[in-house]
């Protein structure tokens, strides 16, 4: 028992409190600036290894970003950064990239936003408190084990049903792919969904419509800015994963939109190709060229989501405000 009156005891202690809210406080500030410089430090460095490909005249004998974008003196693109006289041609790594972005999204945000939907709206609470933690746990299974999936098993399967004459192709890469994105458009879905007011149910269910109408007419428009977030994170994770598409796509340079052939993507090209480029070399700075270039088109896909995001909720609330001033009169 302390000898000191209430008074003086708070006194004592208040010290020590206000010093440990400072360490905490100090403690998420810190955490806060190192996650920002390690990211510019990371694009820096990117940038820095890929600034070659604009100065350096050495670089310019071999490539040049003309060269990169154009067709070939032969006719045609090509990728063939090892051969006698090598070949930077982006189109067809970036189709490749496309193609199975696209595939992936075509599958894992539908089977998303409706899992999301019967999770919000229709599922009891012991089936939602079972659904929920089971679909994120998806997020955690390794991009290698995904990729081994689909080589072995989605892509014979894929073979076998449909009568495919490449195994490794973009709906076999997409379809791996859309595993990894579906977690992420899910939860962030699921979440926007639960946000909802529940008024909003009420007056829906008062007015005469069942659940289904009430989800798709109510629910689902109320929450578009989280669901469109969803969509366009799950868009980011799909255009820079590396593994999944490395292992399932048949790595072939090709131009084609023909999605049951093999392909090459950016990110795909950069995980095979890294580690045997001569370090300071053309290779060697394309590779970071191509980085800087999948760096700055998800940083841009997450600015412009975030800017559309925000003009739906400006437009969203301004409805609702003038809907309340109608409830007023």
């Amino acid at each position: 028992m302390s000898s000191l009156p209430p008074a003086a005891e708070d006194l004592f202690l208040r010290p020590r409190s206000v010093l440990l809210e400072r360490i905490v406080e100090w403690t998420i500030r810190s955490s806060a600036f190192v996650v920002i410089a390690a990211l510019v430090l990371i694009f820096v460095f990117v940038g820095k290894e890929a600034l070659p490909i604009l100065t350096s005249s050495a670089v310019h004998e071999e490539v040049d970003l003309v060269r990169m974008v154009a067709p070939l003196e032969s006719g045609g693109f090509s990728w063939q950064p090892v051969s006698t006289v090598p070949k930077y041609s982006l189109l067809p790594l970036f189709l490749g990239t496309l193609k199975v972005t696209l595939v992936a999204l075509l599958f894992a945000i539908p089977v998303a936003l409706g899992a999301a939907i019967f999770t919000s709206e229709f599922a009891p609470q012991g089936i939602r408190e079972v659904l929920k933690p089971v679909v994120e746990l998806l997020a955690g299974i390794p991009s290698v084990v995904v990729g081994f999936f689909a080589l072995m098993v989605l892509a014979t399967w894929l073979q076998d049903a449909f009568g495919l004459l490449l195994r490794l192709n973009a709906i076999t890469a997409g379809l791996g792919l859309a595993v990894a994105v579906i977690p992420i458009v899910y939860t962030v879905a699921e979440d926007a969904l639960t946000a909802v007011p529940q008024v909003f149910r009420d007056g829906s269910f008062a007015l005469g419509a069942n659940r289904w109408q009430t989800a798709w007419r109510v629910v689902l428009p109320a929450a578009m800015p989280g669901v469109f977030a969803a969509c366009v994170l799950g868009a980011g994770r799909a255009f820079g994963e590396t593994m999944i598409v490395l292992m399932s796509s048949g790595n072939a340079p090709t131009v084609s939109l023909d999605p049951t052939e093999s392909f090459r993507s950016f990110s795909a090209t950069i995980a095979a190709e890294l580690g045997e480029a001569v370090h300071g070399g053309p290779h060697y700075h394309v590779l970071f060229f191509l980085g800087a270039f999948l760096f700055v088109v998800t940083f841009g896909l997450n600015l412009a989501g975030h800017w559309y995001v925000g003009r739906l909720r400006d437009k969203m609330q301004g409805k609702s405000r003038l809907a309340s001033r109608g409830g007023g009169r």
